[in-house]
């Protein structure tokens, strides 16, 4: 017997939310090791205030752009890969190599340790030959699944499958069995001509 799943109150749903972003920023410092305090944020809230490894406060404010609706809806590999390096608990920062003038270098990135090391890495794209790429994990085939869904010009419900199926992956350790079922369910579907 199939389960029943409640509708999702879109006044509610940090998902479907954009004045949930403050709050998911907040959340984003406080996973930082460099950043000893943040200010409670709420829904609505334009404004986060937090406190660094020295002291020193700092306060972000959101600024509303209106999205371009042409604008890629997928992060580059050197944008996550710098960030995904950056934010480990191991390093201390991670940023895309930038000569004194001119543009920064996509494909070079320096990453600085806490023990002091510092590495220089070459990002080189190497695509399998006659293969396509398995994930990793069953969150990684839900993530994989909710991009693909992201860039084929989605509707406003194949969005919110998407942000779902995103948002399963990224908690997918909390979730229980029923649930990362019925999502590997959905991303299957997807998959399906």
């Amino acid at each position: 017997m199939p389960t029943e799943f409640p509708a999702i109150d879109r006044a509610k749903s940090p998902l479907l939310d954009a004045d949930h972003d403050a709050v998911r920023i907040a959340d984003a410092l406080r996973a930082s090791p460099h950043i000893t305090f943040v200010a409670p944020a709420a829904p609505g809230d334009e404004t986060v205030w937090f406190r660094d490894a020295d002291g020193t406060g700092f306060e972000l404010s959101l600024a509303t752009v209106k999205p371009d609706p042409d604008g890629e809806r997928v992060a580059y590999a050197w944008d996550a890969v710098v960030a995904a390096i950056g934010n480990h608990p191991h390093f201390i920062r991670a940023a895309l190599e930038q000569p004194s003038f001119g543009p920064l270098n996509l494909n070079t990135l320096t990453a600085l340790t806490r023990t002091g090391n510092e590495y220089t890495l070459t990002l080189t794209g190497s695509p399998r030959p006659g293969q396509e790429e398995e994930p990793a994990s069953p969150a990684a085939a839900l993530a994989y699944a909710a991009d693909r869904l992201l860039t084929s010009d989605p509707s406003d419900s194949e969005r919110a499958t998407a942000e779902l199926l995103n948002y399963v992956a990224a908690t997918w350790d909390q979730q229980d069995l029923p649930l990362r079922e019925h999502a590997q369910a959905v991303a299957r579907a997807l998959h399906t001509p």
